[in-house]
């Protein structure tokens, strides 16, 4: 598991039903290659990002599978429709096993 990942997530606290609204994600990871060596000469160990999804009160929003080639600490800004209120979940899968989650309320006016 990569140390030091924290989530962030940024939407709206309102918005009206059917209204479509920006939400941008950012997550802190380092997104090692495993292709570098550290200072005693031991390779330091693959720990990359792989897939990224959010989905609102179990409805798909988005699926996004990442690549070796994506930078240090992956910023991804997408628009969704607001049927209703409700929760929209993000998930950030590492390919060491871990799974990262944020949630986000949004309420309708």
């Amino acid at each position: 598991m990569a140390t030091g990942v924290k989530s962030r997530v940024k939407l709206p606290k309102t918005a009206r039903a059917g209204e479509v609204i920006t939400i941008k994600t950012l997550i802190t990871h380092r997104m090692e290659s495993g292709q570098r060596i550290n200072d005693d000469g031991t390779a330091i160990p693959r720990s990359i990002i792989h897939r990224f999804t959010c989905d609102f009160e179990g409805a798909q929003v988005v699926d996004v599978t990442l690549h070796p080639g994506v930078a240090t600490n992956p910023f991804f800004e997408f628009r969704a429709r607001v049927p209703r209120a409700g929760v929209f979940n993000f998930t950030w899968y590492d390919e060491d096993g871990a799974v990262y989650t944020d949630s986000k309320m949004i309420s309708v006016t």
